[in-house]
């Protein structure tokens, strides 16, 4: 391979985008005429502009340009800066965020302001709704289009759009007390994936509103070290074994002008989810253990409050976004009943229940379902964990059959599939469809009634590609085809092009655990090559997979590496009995798959076995020194450690609680889930990195590591960013780290050994 051809630092994360412009936040508009997007620029990658696709046409064209609503790229105040970084954006310019309404409108946040965004004939028209100096964040049109509501200073208003009266919905905040209203608390962003506080109801009669009573929660000062000045935050951090927030429930009644307190929850308790369904107010709670989530229900005044039905797990519950209603007035839910997610149908009133799809394989999420057919459409991994796909099944009632169900339960055994991959099944057994080809991983978001989907497609040797498609699987047209023709970004870098190989090792339970290899280009099997070992290893995340890899292997292969990756036990998208191995003792299960796949590695001829390195970044940066710790001496020539949890009881109650239990309940396990129980096998070329204003996993992870490090006299090596939070952000800073990182492994691998 040339030097021309070789990846650079710089054209790694420069723009255009190697990997295309590949669209974000693509979502249908209420009639499903229109396809909206978030579109990077070119020139700018960071950048985005909100876009549509017509369906009828096939056209394209821009609605929003982001330096007309925002021209100065405003500060963003500390709640949009913490609410990008729990939702993966903080590297966002321009339009980050936006909403649709009715057919014809569309909210807009920018520049701490509220645009109104109006489809018309001779194209749109964009009016800004509010004017202040305060930041106004998580914007909503209301279901009928009549209002928009916001969250300002800690509180909720709404403007109406025919007058522009304002009017604030919720008390006052109370910054003294900790008292906010209408917002989602640290943990309910960082760990539950819910980033909202209030909730229309589809009548646009009342709202649901969250209280946030943050004062029993402690105050972790937080050092926001940047480049030219030190600002200290006060961050209330519910640290494991530690208060939590206290939620309570609220519903304003806007025709009665009247509000009315429905539930207090917490600090023993978790306010999870919350949906209108049939007239109903619903919303879920999660235990302090987490070992139950309450699916409660209450009607109107006076607001009565009961529970149809719970889910439990005996190590922990995993929340999901899963919640529709039907209108034979039943609920379509995912549950984990059986060890792996699958769709179910339960009656709103009492709770009982029919299984719908069943195996030994994982429902990702209910994507929609269309009234007419009674198709349920979700997505999952029933062909393989490496490829996630849309399928569909026949809900198989009749609105006359579900009505007649009554207290009558069917059995759960109805139809068992104990072979999944066998060419029958169960006769009872609905027949399970799979509508996007095989080849690689689908994202897909469905349109209402369930006509039609915008899929994303992605496979090991195509960047991410959009288009329109039939519920059938038919494509109607290309939102971003992103072909890797001469024209596209990467072609310069085809030709050197890698891509990873597949295959299995069993743990030591006999469980199947996945791996990919990305070998260089070129490869020679009659060589021995330097590996680097690309850990992650937490619960929720999958890294292994057959889709678009991240472009910093290409990077590392061109240099000359072989990237490896595993997903140990604990990780997602395998069920129950494959995450479960990991309850009050991380660090443990995980770390010796990892060291089963360096056995792998080293049994390989073409692999040098005294040069293989481990890095990975927040979960991946713990188990980077865990792996590392418990390695027999030698086995790593060195590690990288980013942004790492060093000791759980310095993270969060909800994530930590859920694996570990609390310190007090659980303190030996803590004590071995520690990377300082196993600090004296930390002897080897270490590298540590952090951000200086880390809000999730917070600098001290690291700095209390390298002081003991130093008590032992034992060498490292340290980056820190000043300013950054759990992800470094920026395009100079990236380049700056990925070098800072090769410089360290050229130092300690590239050399043959001896």
């Amino acid at each position: 391979m040339t030097d021309a051809l070789r990846l650079t630092p710089e054209r790694l994360y420069a723009s255009p985008s190697l990997s295309g412009t590949a669209p974000r936040a693509v979502r249908f508009s209420p009639d499903g005429r229109r396809v909206t997007f978030l579109k990077p620029r070119a020139e700018e990658s960071a950048r985005y502009d909100l876009w549509q696709f017509d369906v009828e046409s096939g056209a394209q064209s821009l609605l929003v340009d982001s330096s007309v609503i925002d021209p100065a790229d405003a500060e963003l105040s500390e709640e949009e800066k913490a609410l990008r970084e729990r939702k993966r954006i903080a590297n966002v310019r321009g339009i980050a965020d936006y909403a649709w309404g009715t057919a014809d409108t569309i909210i807009v946040p920018a520049g701490g302001d509220i645009h109104l965004v109006t489809l018309k004939k001779g194209g749109p028209e964009t009016r800004r709704l509010t004017h202040t100096d305060a930041f106004e964040y998580d914007a909503k049109v209301s279901p009928r289009g009549t209002h928009v509501s916001f969250i300002r200073d800690g509180a909720l208003y709404a403007i109406e759009l025919a007058t522009g009266t304002e009017t604030r919905i919720s008390p006052e905040a109370q910054p003294e007390k900790a008292l906010s209203y209408g917002v989602a608390e640290f943990v309910a962003q960082e760990e539950m994936d819910r980033y909202t506080g209030y909730w229309w109801s589809p009548d646009e009669r009342y709202i649901a509103f969250t209280e946030v009573d943050e004062s029993g929660v402690d105050i972790i000062p937080r050092f926001d070290i940047a480049a030219d000045q030190v600002t200290v935050i006060e961050q209330r951090y519910p640290r494991a074994g530690r208060p939590n927030a206290k939620v309570a429930l609220h519903v304003a009644d806007l025709k009665e002008e009247r509000t009315s307190r429905i539930s207090s929850v917490g600090p023993d308790d978790y306010l999870a989810r919350v949906n209108w369904a049939h007239g109903s107010l619903w919303f879920q709670t999660v235990n302090r253990a987490q070992t139950e989530i309450r699916y409660n229900r209450t009607d109107g005044l006076p607001w009565r409050v009961w529970a149809p039905f719970t889910e439990e797990q005996g190590r922990w519950v995993n929340l999901s976004n899963d919640f529709i209603a039907l209108p034979d007035g039943g609920i379509l839910l995912t549950h984990e009943r059986d060890g792996y997610r699958h769709i179910y149908w339960r009656d709103a009133s009492n709770g009982e229940m029919r299984q719908v799809t069943f195996g030994h394989w994982v429902v990702s999420d209910i994507a929609g379902f269309d009234p007419e057919t009674r198709e349920i459409y979700f997505t999952g991994f029933k062909d393989t964990p490496l490829e996630k796909h849309l399928y569909a099944v026949h809900l198989g009632l009749s609105d006359q059959q579900v009505a007649s169900l009554g207290a009558r339960r069917l059995p759960d055994s109805a139809c068992i599939d104990v072979n999944p991959g066998a060419a029958r099944l169960h006769k009872e057994c609905p027949e399970v469809r799979r509508i996007t080809p095989e080849g690689g991983s689908w994202s897909v978001s469905m349109g209402a009634g369930a006509k039609s989907y915008v899929g994303t497609f992605s496979s090991p040797d195509q960047p991410p590609q959009t288009a329109l498609y039939k519920a059938d699987g038919t494509r109607i047209a290309w939102i971003n085809e992103n072909a890797l023709n001469e024209g596209h970004p990467y072609a310069p870098y085809l030709t050197a092009h890698t891509a990873p190989e597949f295959g299995t090792i069993p743990a030591e339970d006999n469980q199947t655990l996945y791996y990919s290899i990305q070998k260089p280009p070129g490869f020679d099997p009659a060589k021995k090559y330097p590996v680097i070992v690309e850990v992650y290893g937490g619960p929720h995340v999958q890294r292994v997979a057959n889709d678009w890899r991240p472009l910093g292997d290409q990077f590392f292969t061109h240099a000359g590496y072989i990237v490896f990756r595993l997903d140990n036990r604990g990780t997602w998208n395998r069920g129950k009995r494959f995450e479960d191995v990991i309850h009050r003792q991380t660090g443990g299960p995980e770390v010796r798959d990892q060291l089963r796949g360096v056995e792998w590695l080293k049994a390989q001829p073409f692999v040098d076995g005294e040069r293989i390195a481990i890095q990975g970044w927040s979960y991946g940066g713990y188990m980077a020194l865990m792996t590392a710790a418990q390695a027999p001496e030698g086995t790593f020539a060195a590690a990288i450690a980013g942004a790492s949890v060093t000791d759980w009881s310095l993270y969060d109650t909800f994530y930590t609680e859920r694996y570990m239990g609390t310190p007090e309940n659980n303190a030996e396990g803590y004590h071995a889930s520690s990377v300082f129980a196993h600090i004296d096998g930390l002897k080897g070329p270490l590298l540590l990195i952090h951000g200086m204003a880390d809000d999730n996993v917070t600098f001290d992870n690291t700095t209390r590591l390298m002081a003991e490090l130093q008590a032992r006299s034992q060498p490292f090596e340290l980056m820190a960013y000043p300013g950054q939070r759990h992800g470094i952000q920026g395009e100079a800073l990236q380049v700056h780290l990925m070098r800072t990182r090769m410089a360290f492994l050229e130092r300690h691998l590239k050399a043959p050994a001896p």
